[in-house]
């Protein structure tokens, strides 16, 4: 597990998010009162497919994946949850139970708020509900893109669009780039809605192209600016 492995200061880290980062203290005390820490190792399930929400979940540290298995039985990925981000607020507020499950993809630190404790500030916080809206917003706008991304791009441009988002470059680099994939590829395939071996036959055609080089999880984005152009 993470090497921190005493008591959390919830205060603290709720302080440092986002979505908690304007409310005053006492707001704080609140919400930490109606929090709890989750700790999960690496392939530990959060909840299933079916489960009740009681609530939301905050990610300290480590990678979630939120995913649904078809009835095919295979495992489509929805979407990979890091350090810093929310899920389940939309679940909570519809009061349905989870449509998907959620695995920790390394071990990781979760925040879990009570669901009491969110209503409560809403009906009395404004610019918390505003940020609440903000967030789950934000969350309906990223859908959008990966709809419009999986509608009108290519296979090929929807991998060098998750390469240079990972590499935090953007297309206006020229420089080299490093680039650590969060999970395995096969995770990401499916996040991408791809299988793993058109994956491995892009990153081969890229790596020909002489853009990428790959070692295991490790990519070299050698041409930020020629990979951005490439391909259909």
């Amino acid at each position: 597990m993470h090497p921190d492995k005493d008591k959390i200061d919830i205060p603290a880290i709720l302080t440092r998010l986002p979505l908690f980062s304007q409310l005053t203290p006492e707001q704080i005390a609140q919400v930490g009162a109606g929090t709890r820490e989750r700790r999960l190792a690496k392939g530990e399930v959060l909840f299933h497919k079916g489960d009740a929400a009681r609530g939301f979940h905050v990610v300290v540290f480590g990678q979630i994946k939120l995913a649904f298995s078809s009835s095919q039985g295979q495992e489509k990925v929805i979407d990979i949850i890091g350090p810093h981000q929310s899920f389940g607020e939309a679940v909570m507020f519809m009061d349905r139970p989870y449509p998907v499950f959620a695995e920790a993809l390394t071990d990781a630190l979760l925040l879990h708020i009570n669901r009491t404790t969110v209503f409560e500030l809403l009906e009395r916080d404004s610019s918390f509900a505003r940020r609440m809206l903000a967030g789950l917003s934000q969350r309906l706008h990223m859908l959008v893109q990966d709809v419009e991304s999986y509608s009108l791009r290519s296979s090929t441009q929807r991998v060098i669009g998750f390469l240079l988002q990972c590499a935090h470059g953007g297309e206006g680099e020229c420089g080299p780039l490093e680039v650590d994939l969060p999970t395995s590829k096969q995770v990401i395939a499916s996040r991408l809605n791809l299988t793993p071996e058109t994956l491995s036959r892009i990153f081969h055609d890229l790596t020909a192209a002489g853009l990428i080089s790959v070692h295991g999880r490790s990519i070299k984005v050698l041409d930020p600016a020629g990979l951005s152009t490439f391909g259909p």
